[in-house]
Protein backbone atom coordinates (compact mmCIF):
# COMPACT_ATOMS: atom_id res chain seq x y z
CA UNK A 1 0.00 0.00 0.00
CA UNK A 2 1.58 3.31 -0.81
CA UNK A 3 1.12 6.80 1.22
CA UNK A 4 -0.85 9.07 -0.36
CA UNK A 5 0.95 12.72 0.48
CA UNK A 6 -1.34 15.98 0.15
CA UNK A 7 -0.74 18.80 -2.19
CA UNK A 8 0.85 20.89 0.33
CA UNK A 9 3.58 18.53 0.55
CA UNK A 10 4.67 18.95 -2.74
CA UNK A 11 3.88 22.58 -2.90
CA UNK A 12 6.47 24.83 -5.73
CA UNK A 13 7.74 20.85 -6.76
CA UNK A 14 6.25 18.97 -9.76
CA UNK A 15 4.23 15.77 -9.50
CA UNK A 16 7.25 14.34 -11.28
CA UNK A 17 8.72 13.92 -8.02
CA UNK A 18 5.84 11.80 -6.14
CA UNK A 19 7.43 8.52 -7.14
CA UNK A 20 6.75 5.10 -5.76
CA UNK A 21 9.45 2.40 -3.94
CA UNK A 22 10.00 -0.26 -6.85
CA UNK A 23 10.01 -3.78 -4.81
CA UNK A 24 13.77 -4.39 -5.28
CA UNK A 25 14.50 -0.95 -3.74
CA UNK A 26 11.88 -1.73 -0.84
CA UNK A 27 14.59 -3.10 1.54
CA UNK A 28 16.51 -0.07 1.21
CA UNK A 29 13.96 2.42 1.65
CA UNK A 30 14.04 4.37 4.76
CA UNK A 31 11.58 4.79 7.52
CA UNK A 32 9.82 7.78 5.30
CA UNK A 33 8.14 5.84 2.74
CA UNK A 34 7.54 7.26 -0.49
CA UNK A 35 7.66 10.33 1.29
CA UNK A 36 11.96 9.94 1.36
CA UNK A 37 11.48 9.32 -2.42
CA UNK A 38 9.82 11.87 -2.90
CA UNK A 39 12.55 14.43 -1.03
CA UNK A 40 15.37 12.55 -3.16
CA UNK A 41 13.59 13.34 -6.50
CA UNK A 42 12.79 16.57 -5.67
CA UNK A 43 16.50 17.44 -4.25
CA UNK A 44 17.98 16.18 -7.67
CA UNK A 45 15.35 18.45 -9.38
CA UNK A 46 16.19 21.38 -7.46
CA UNK A 47 19.92 20.95 -8.17
CA UNK A 48 19.29 20.70 -11.70
CA UNK A 49 18.29 24.19 -11.34
CA UNK A 50 14.51 23.45 -12.23
CA UNK A 51 12.75 24.14 -8.88
CA UNK A 52 13.77 26.98 -6.67
CA UNK A 53 10.93 26.80 -4.93
CA UNK A 54 11.38 23.41 -3.92
CA UNK A 55 9.92 21.97 -0.21
CA UNK A 56 13.01 20.62 0.18
CA UNK A 57 16.34 22.96 0.47
CA UNK A 58 19.57 21.44 -1.64
CA UNK A 59 22.65 21.51 -0.36
CA UNK A 60 25.27 22.85 -2.59
CA UNK A 61 26.54 19.44 -3.61
CA UNK A 62 27.10 19.92 -7.08
CA UNK A 63 24.86 20.41 -9.96
CA UNK A 64 23.58 17.07 -12.00
CA UNK A 65 24.35 16.61 -15.57
CA UNK A 66 21.78 16.76 -18.48
CA UNK A 67 20.62 13.37 -19.68
CA UNK A 68 20.13 12.74 -23.00
CA UNK A 69 16.86 12.15 -23.00
CA UNK A 70 13.41 12.39 -25.15
CA UNK A 71 10.02 11.22 -24.36
CA UNK A 72 7.54 10.54 -27.13
CA UNK A 73 4.56 8.62 -28.05
CA UNK A 74 3.14 9.19 -24.76
CA UNK A 75 -0.34 7.42 -24.43
CA UNK A 76 -2.40 7.48 -21.46
CA UNK A 77 -5.56 5.21 -20.91
CA UNK A 78 -5.42 4.13 -24.32
CA UNK A 79 -6.21 7.81 -25.19
CA UNK A 80 -9.61 7.84 -23.38
CA UNK A 81 -10.82 9.80 -20.44
CA UNK A 82 -10.12 8.33 -17.44
CA UNK A 83 -13.32 7.84 -15.25
CA UNK A 84 -13.65 7.30 -11.87
CA UNK A 85 -16.02 6.42 -9.32
CA UNK A 86 -16.15 7.35 -5.35
CA UNK A 87 -14.49 4.33 -3.52
CA UNK A 88 -12.93 1.85 -5.97
CA UNK A 89 -9.20 2.54 -7.01
CA UNK A 90 -8.69 3.07 -10.96
CA UNK A 91 -5.77 1.60 -12.62
CA UNK A 92 -4.98 3.35 -16.25
CA UNK A 93 -2.43 1.90 -18.62
CA UNK A 94 0.50 4.50 -19.46
CA UNK A 95 2.89 3.40 -22.59
CA UNK A 96 5.83 5.78 -23.93
CA UNK A 97 8.81 5.38 -26.31
CA UNK A 98 12.02 6.74 -24.37
CA UNK A 99 15.38 7.72 -26.70
CA UNK A 100 18.50 8.11 -24.90
CA UNK A 101 21.89 7.83 -25.83
CA UNK A 102 23.85 4.22 -25.26
CA UNK A 103 24.90 5.28 -22.03
CA UNK A 104 21.59 5.58 -20.80
CA UNK A 105 20.02 2.02 -18.69
CA UNK A 106 16.59 2.65 -17.83
CA UNK A 107 16.25 -1.12 -16.73
CA UNK A 108 19.81 -0.24 -14.26
CA UNK A 109 18.70 -0.44 -10.54
CA UNK A 110 20.05 3.01 -9.85
CA UNK A 111 17.75 4.11 -12.83
CA UNK A 112 14.67 6.10 -12.01
CA UNK A 113 12.23 6.49 -14.93
CA UNK A 114 8.40 7.57 -14.89
CA UNK A 115 5.74 9.58 -16.47
CA UNK A 116 3.15 10.88 -13.97
CA UNK A 117 0.03 13.15 -14.62
CA UNK A 118 -0.36 17.10 -13.21
CA UNK A 119 -3.01 19.71 -13.76
CA UNK A 120 -2.18 23.40 -13.05
CA UNK A 121 1.24 24.85 -13.18
CA UNK A 122 4.32 22.69 -14.32
CA UNK A 123 6.58 23.05 -11.19
CA UNK A 124 4.13 23.91 -9.26
CA UNK A 125 0.74 21.32 -9.58
CA UNK A 126 -2.65 21.74 -8.41
CA UNK A 127 -2.85 18.14 -8.07
CA UNK A 128 -1.05 14.83 -9.53
CA UNK A 129 -1.54 11.82 -9.83
CA UNK A 130 1.12 8.38 -10.07
CA UNK A 131 1.78 4.73 -10.29
CA UNK A 132 1.76 2.48 -7.46
CA UNK A 133 4.46 0.84 -9.34
CA UNK A 134 7.83 2.00 -11.53
CA UNK A 135 7.64 1.24 -15.05
CA UNK A 136 8.60 -1.99 -17.04
CA UNK A 137 11.04 -0.50 -20.00
CA UNK A 138 11.79 -3.27 -23.12
CA UNK A 139 15.10 -2.42 -25.10
CA UNK A 140 13.98 -1.96 -28.88
CA UNK A 141 17.82 -1.05 -29.35
CA UNK A 142 20.58 0.31 -28.05
CA UNK A 143 18.72 3.52 -28.20
CA UNK A 144 15.50 2.86 -27.61
CA UNK A 145 12.85 1.87 -25.13
CA UNK A 146 9.56 1.42 -24.86
CA UNK A 147 7.72 1.80 -21.26
CA UNK A 148 5.11 0.46 -19.72
CA UNK A 149 3.52 1.72 -16.45
CA UNK A 150 -0.02 2.86 -14.64
CA UNK A 151 -1.41 5.59 -13.29
CA UNK A 152 -3.20 4.44 -10.17
CA UNK A 153 -6.22 6.42 -8.49
CA UNK A 154 -7.76 6.19 -5.10
CA UNK A 155 -10.51 8.76 -5.40
CA UNK A 156 -11.58 8.80 -1.69
CA UNK A 157 -8.06 10.07 -0.76
CA UNK A 158 -7.11 12.17 -3.97
CA UNK A 159 -9.66 13.78 -5.72
CA UNK A 160 -12.00 16.63 -5.64
CA UNK A 161 -14.67 17.51 -7.87
CA UNK A 162 -12.25 20.26 -9.43
CA UNK A 163 -9.99 17.61 -10.96
CA UNK A 164 -12.59 16.59 -13.45
CA UNK A 165 -10.73 18.07 -16.32
CA UNK A 166 -8.15 18.10 -18.65
CA UNK A 167 -4.40 16.37 -16.98
CA UNK A 168 -0.84 16.69 -18.71
CA UNK A 169 1.35 14.07 -18.37
CA UNK A 170 5.21 14.88 -17.99
CA UNK A 171 8.66 12.50 -17.44
CA UNK A 172 11.64 12.32 -15.77
CA UNK A 173 15.04 9.92 -15.90
CA UNK A 174 17.26 9.98 -12.73
CA UNK A 175 20.55 8.29 -13.11
CA UNK A 176 22.03 8.10 -9.40
CA UNK A 177 25.23 6.46 -11.08
CA UNK A 178 25.74 3.80 -7.68
CA UNK A 179 24.99 6.49 -5.30
CA UNK A 180 22.52 6.00 -2.16
CA UNK A 181 19.42 8.80 -3.35
CA UNK A 182 18.76 8.71 0.65
CA UNK A 183 22.08 9.86 1.50
CA UNK A 184 23.45 12.99 2.87
CA UNK A 185 25.95 13.59 0.84
CA UNK A 186 24.83 13.21 -2.79
CA UNK A 187 27.24 14.42 -5.07
CA UNK A 188 24.67 15.90 -7.98
CA UNK A 189 27.56 16.23 -10.23
CA UNK A 190 27.91 12.47 -10.68
CA UNK A 191 23.57 12.36 -11.29
CA UNK A 192 22.03 12.35 -14.42
CA UNK A 193 19.15 14.34 -14.89
CA UNK A 194 15.92 14.66 -17.32
CA UNK A 195 12.84 15.98 -17.67
CA UNK A 196 10.29 16.66 -20.15
CA UNK A 197 6.80 18.41 -20.29
CA UNK A 198 3.69 18.52 -22.30
CA UNK A 199 4.66 15.20 -23.48
CA UNK A 200 0.38 14.59 -23.84
CA UNK A 201 -3.06 15.32 -21.83
CA UNK A 202 -5.79 12.87 -21.02
CA UNK A 203 -9.48 13.95 -18.88
CA UNK A 204 -10.18 13.06 -15.90
CA UNK A 205 -14.48 12.19 -15.79
CA UNK A 206 -16.76 11.78 -13.08
CA UNK A 207 -18.21 8.12 -13.09
CA UNK A 208 -21.77 8.67 -14.23
CA UNK A 209 -25.09 6.60 -13.32
CA UNK A 210 -28.67 6.58 -15.24
CA UNK A 211 -31.85 4.77 -14.08
CA UNK A 212 -34.59 4.38 -15.63
CA UNK A 213 -38.62 2.83 -14.82
CA UNK A 214 -41.93 2.65 -17.13
CA UNK A 215 -45.22 1.91 -16.07
CA UNK A 216 -47.80 0.86 -15.64
CA UNK A 217 -46.97 -2.95 -17.13
CA UNK A 218 -48.25 -4.03 -18.76
CA UNK A 219 -50.53 -1.34 -20.15
CA UNK A 220 -53.07 -0.90 -22.63
CA UNK A 221 -52.52 0.57 -26.74
CA UNK A 222 -53.37 3.72 -26.79
CA UNK A 223 -52.77 4.98 -22.41
CA UNK A 224 -50.25 6.67 -21.24
CA UNK A 225 -46.67 5.59 -20.11
CA UNK A 226 -44.81 7.43 -17.67
CA UNK A 227 -41.09 6.80 -17.89
CA UNK A 228 -39.15 8.28 -14.91
CA UNK A 229 -35.56 7.68 -14.09
CA UNK A 230 -32.28 9.32 -12.71
CA UNK A 231 -28.89 10.54 -14.11
CA UNK A 232 -25.92 10.92 -11.16
CA UNK A 233 -22.23 11.08 -11.24
CA UNK A 234 -20.00 10.89 -8.82
CA UNK A 235 -18.88 13.53 -5.76
CA UNK A 236 -15.80 13.50 -4.83
CA UNK A 237 -16.23 16.17 -2.51
CA UNK A 238 -18.63 14.03 -0.69
CA UNK A 239 -18.05 10.80 -1.66
CA UNK A 240 -21.10 10.03 -2.67
CA UNK A 241 -23.11 10.07 -6.21
CA UNK A 242 -25.59 12.79 -6.80
CA UNK A 243 -28.06 14.21 -8.90
CA UNK A 244 -26.93 15.88 -12.32
CA UNK A 245 -29.06 18.87 -12.50
CA UNK A 246 -30.35 20.41 -15.68
CA UNK A 247 -28.59 18.25 -18.25
CA UNK A 248 -30.24 16.86 -21.73
CA UNK A 249 -31.24 13.32 -21.84
CA UNK A 250 -32.72 11.26 -24.67
CA UNK A 251 -35.84 8.86 -23.83
CA UNK A 252 -35.37 6.35 -26.38
CA UNK A 253 -37.38 3.16 -27.61
CA UNK A 254 -36.88 -0.12 -29.01
CA UNK A 255 -39.30 -2.60 -30.53
CA UNK A 256 -39.43 -5.72 -29.03
CA UNK A 257 -37.32 -7.75 -31.51
CA UNK A 258 -35.26 -4.98 -32.79
CA UNK A 259 -31.64 -4.35 -31.57
CA UNK A 260 -32.16 -0.43 -32.23
CA UNK A 261 -33.32 2.61 -29.89
CA UNK A 262 -34.77 5.16 -31.85
CA UNK A 263 -35.04 8.45 -29.60
CA UNK A 264 -38.31 9.81 -29.27
CA UNK A 265 -37.86 13.04 -27.13
CA UNK A 266 -35.05 15.21 -24.94
CA UNK A 267 -36.02 16.06 -21.82
CA UNK A 268 -33.64 17.50 -19.14
CA UNK A 269 -32.97 16.63 -15.85
CA UNK A 270 -34.37 18.51 -12.01
CA UNK A 271 -32.41 20.02 -9.64
CA UNK A 272 -31.56 16.16 -8.26
CA UNK A 273 -31.08 15.06 -11.62
CA UNK A 274 -34.58 13.47 -12.03
CA UNK A 275 -36.29 12.38 -14.95
CA UNK A 276 -40.09 12.57 -15.76
CA UNK A 277 -42.06 12.20 -19.30
CA UNK A 278 -44.49 10.45 -20.65
CA UNK A 279 -45.65 8.91 -24.07
CA UNK A 280 -48.65 6.48 -25.72
CA UNK A 281 -48.67 3.11 -25.98
CA UNK A 282 -48.27 1.79 -28.95
CA UNK A 283 -46.68 -1.86 -28.82
CA UNK A 284 -44.40 -3.99 -26.87
CA UNK A 285 -40.75 -3.00 -26.31
CA UNK A 286 -37.73 -1.57 -24.20
CA UNK A 287 -38.08 2.20 -23.11
CA UNK A 288 -34.49 3.72 -21.88
CA UNK A 289 -32.78 6.93 -21.26
CA UNK A 290 -29.69 8.23 -22.85
CA UNK A 291 -27.08 11.06 -21.67
CA UNK A 292 -24.57 11.53 -24.14
CA UNK A 293 -22.01 13.25 -21.56
CA UNK A 294 -19.92 16.28 -20.76
CA UNK A 295 -16.40 17.41 -20.28
CA UNK A 296 -16.83 16.22 -16.96
CA UNK A 297 -18.91 13.25 -16.99
CA UNK A 298 -18.95 10.62 -19.80
CA UNK A 299 -22.13 9.35 -21.69
CA UNK A 300 -24.30 6.68 -20.19
CA UNK A 301 -27.30 4.41 -21.09
CA UNK A 302 -29.77 2.78 -18.99
CA UNK A 303 -30.90 -0.61 -18.93
CA UNK A 304 -33.96 -0.64 -20.99
CA UNK A 305 -37.12 -0.99 -19.40
CA UNK A 306 -39.49 -3.74 -21.29
CA UNK A 307 -43.54 -2.73 -21.47
CA UNK A 308 -46.15 -5.03 -22.22
CA UNK A 309 -48.17 -3.54 -24.87
CA UNK A 310 -51.89 -5.16 -24.70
Amino acid sequence: MRIRATVAAVTGALALSALVVPAAQAADTPASGKDGVREAVQTARQAAGESARSTYAAEDTGTPYALDVTFSNVKVNNGKPIVVGTTNKVTAPVTYTVTHSEDVDLRAEDTWVDVELYRGEYGNPTNFLIGDDWPVCTAVSATVDTCKGTIDIYPAEELTNADATTWKAAGYVIDWNDQDPYGEEVDFSKVGYAEQDALTTTKLQRFSKLTVNASPEPVKKGKTITVTGKLSRANWDRGTYNGYANQSVKLQFRKNGSSTYTTLKTIKTNTYGELRTTVTAATDGYFRYRFEGTSTTPAVSATGDFVDVQ
